[in-house]
């Protein structure tokens, strides 16, 4: 996959298809923590798709003034263990790159696969001081990473 899909922000038809992708309510907490989330909710986010001839891959990217995050990433399942995610999160670190150097993610700590994605796709995490001033608001203990390559 690698090199060959087009970012560019979600056609809201395809709202349903992203909200399909979570094969039960674990993947959709794991993915935007939430027990379920509707394609309703889905167009009133802010994010891109990946394309490659359909849908593969959605994330947003969360811009600040002093930093940018990414969030609720997701890859289609007959797309997953194909290096769709690395380049989902390479387009998305393109788009966030554009408004400001420091770019974060907080990763739910049960998403092993996300956090091996993530990693390979130059992120790291950051210092557990950091973490544990970010997560003292949060709703769970998240793994904060930032992108370092």
């Amino acid at each position: 996959m690698a090199g060959r899909g087009e970012l560019r922000s979600l056609d809201p038809a395809d709202a349903a298809v992203v909200a399909s992708w979570p094969s039960s309510a674990e993947e959709t907490r794991l993915w935007c923590s939430a027990s379920s989330v509707s394609a309703e909710e889905i167009t009133g986010w802010a994010g891109f798709g990946l394309y490659a001839d359909e849908l593969v891959g959605y994330g947003e990217v969360w811009v600040d003034d002093d930093e940018v995050e990414l969030a609720r990433l997701i890859v289609a399942p007959h797309a997953r263990g194909r290096g769709v995610g690395r380049e989902l999160v390479a387009r998305l670190v393109e788009q966030a790159l554009a408004h400001h150097p420091s770019i974060f993610m907080r990763v739910h700590p049960d998403n092993a696969r996300a956090l091996r994605c993530y990693a390979g796709a130059g992120f790291v995490r950051v210092s557990q001081a950091d973490a544990d001033e970010w997560n003292r608001l949060q709703p769970t203990l998240y793994v904060w990473l930032t992108y370092a390559a």
